[in-house]
């Protein structure tokens, strides 16, 4: 049996990992379509600073703070009561607490937008406050259509259906890019409003028929009394608290970003892009597999299994995002150069997004390993010990950045700051782990993180000789089917020398691989 789900977890990661690549591609798509139309400054500092702002509240009233504390519950609320009641009950009224906090925030958003937005943005040319309040005004809609579409995503997953939501973001950017096309020359970037909202209702209909199917319903539910509901909140509170600091940390670093030179909000926003690329594909999907079956293993008092699976998606964290975080270190002009390198994207706004997306890539496991941690509290009840942690890693992120921009290191100070910072809240929360009901094999974790980062020793090796004997100059010309050409070369050999080495030195992502058919 304990093999079998292990296959199982195997099998629905994968299956998230390949909805996440596509949504990725495409998400590369439509940078590239703004990018190639917009821009790296003007109107496309406006477009992504102010779609940041119910990005990021989506992040707390959507599948980021609501969800963590809504899955655990959920997930016990399946396991004991097996004809699905009390956890019909339970989704109705995270559907209606949604509405009540909501409805009233677009409303605000819609008649007093300048009052909301000079809390996150401080553009000095008027004409893009102007802008933005316009755009603002109408995009913010979109976390209402999110939060809906988030509540439908957490019961299917918890119901171990990982697929239909996977595929779900695609129709997201399938939206965006058809809207932009079409609409650019009359619309603008206000063809990007018809494009979220579209593809916020599009990501509703593609999951509402799978979750009306095992009995579901999307009528909002005002009963707020129910035991179950009430554990909810009592454990979204800290969660909201935690998000909350992190939202506010981001939104400061977007605040930042605005009062620099112009471009840098932009180039912040271009380099996360490239960044959740291997790590949406990767962390991401092991996150959304790992949360609910933590979230029952904790509910049944299953220690040793919970431990378990948390070395062991820590494990594949760091096989999959050390060599991704090396890789985007190494390839990153190359990378940004091809995708968004035409139009009104010039070669100075590829080299200042590579440099940005360096100086984030340090840092990407450790916030992998971070976002794991903190979900294995979340599954055990324990919402202290990461409301702490928060504070700590947005305390220092803050500080830090404020010192590297008054040493004169501009945007890539934002980047630099929020790789530090993770670095340490994530050995904070594996300390923590430490201390609770968490039994880690330290020998083989540590042996086996040693051994991933001899690995790439090879993989980095032969990039360099490839830099070396082929001139990337060429790169910032712009994209070309020949450059694609070049980093195709260039990138298959060095996957295929990695994935020679770990092969050799029999890492368990190999010995999942060849296992997942027997």
């Amino acid at each position: 049996m304990k093999e079998t789900t292990r296959r199982q977890s195997f099998l629905s990661t994968l299956a998230v990992m390949a909805g996440t690549l596509g949504s990725r591609i495409l998400g590369f798509v439509r940078i590239a379509l703004i990018s190639m139309y917009f821009g790296a400054s003007g109107e496309a500092d406006i477009l992504n600073a102010v779609f940041n702002i119910p990005n990021n509240f989506r992040k707390l009233l959507a599948e980021g703070a609501l969800s963590s504390a809504f899955i655990p519950e959920l997930s016990r609320q399946i396991v004991s009561d097996p004809k699905g009641s009390q956890s019909r009950s339970l989704s109705r009224s995270i559907l209606g607490l949604q509405l009540l906090i909501l409805l009233p925030m677009s409303l605000v958003c819609v008649f007093f937008p300048e009052i909301v937005l000079k809390l996150f943005i401080r553009f000095q040319e008027p004409w893009k406050l102007e802008m933005a309040i316009r755009l603002f005004r109408w995009i913010f809609h979109y976390i209402v259509l999110i939060s809906v579409s988030a509540v439908i995503m957490a019961v299917l997953n918890s119901h171990n259906r990982f697929m239909v939501p996977a595929v779900s973001p695609l129709l997201f950017s399938i939206s965006v890019i058809i809207s932009i096309v079409i609409w650019h020359d009359t619309l603008g970037i206000f063809s990007m409003v018809v494009g979220v909202l579209g593809g916020g209702f599009a990501q509703i209909f593609w999951q509402y028929p799978f979750y009306k199917k095992i009995g579901y319903s999307l009528l909002p539910s005002f009963r707020f009394n129910d035991e179950s509901f009430k554990r909810v909140m009592k454990q979204w509170v800290p969660v909201l608290v935690t998000s909350s600091i992190f939202t506010i940390n981001q939104q400061i670093a977007i605040l930042l970003a605005t009062g620099l030179e112009e471009g840098s909000t932009t180039a912040l926003s271009n380099a996360i892009v490239f960044w959740q690329l291997p790590f949406g594909i990767f962390s991401a999907s092991i996150a959304t597999v790992l949360f609910p079956k933590m979230s029952r293993m904790a509910g049944e008092k299953n220690w040793d299994g919970l431990s378990s699976t948390l070395q062991e998606g820590i494990q594949m964290l760091a096989v999959l995002l050390i060599p991704s975080s090396i890789l985007l270190m190494l390839f990153g002009p190359e990378l940004i150069s091809i995708a968004l390198q035409r139009g009104e994207y010039k070669s100075e706004d590829t080299i200042l997004a590579a440099r940005v997306l360096f100086a984030y890539s340090p840092g990407m496991v450790f916030v992998g390993s971070y976002n794991l941690f903190q979900r294995s509290f979340y599954s055990q009840g324990n919402y202290s010990a990461p409301l702490k942690t928060a504070g700590a890693v947005v305390v220092s992120d803050i500080a830090l950045s404020l010192f590297f921009l008054h040493l004169g290191w501009g945007v890539i100070s934002l980047a630099w700051a929020n790789s530090i910072a993770f670095i340490g809240g994530s050995l904070l929360l594996f300390l923590g782990s430490i201390k609770e009901n968490i039994h880690f094999n330290l020998k083989k974790l540590f042996s086996q993180i040693f051994r991933i980062l001899v690995a790439q020793i090879p993989m980095a090796a032969a990039i360099f000789g490839m830099k070396r004997i082929l001139d990337i100059s060429h790169f910032y010309n712009g994209s070309s089917w020949v450059n694609l050409g070049y980093l195709a070369l260039e990138g298959i050999l060095s996957l295929v020398i990695l994935l020679s080495f770990y092969s050799l030195m029999k890492l368990d992502v190999m010995t999942i691989l060849k296992r997942r058919g027997k």
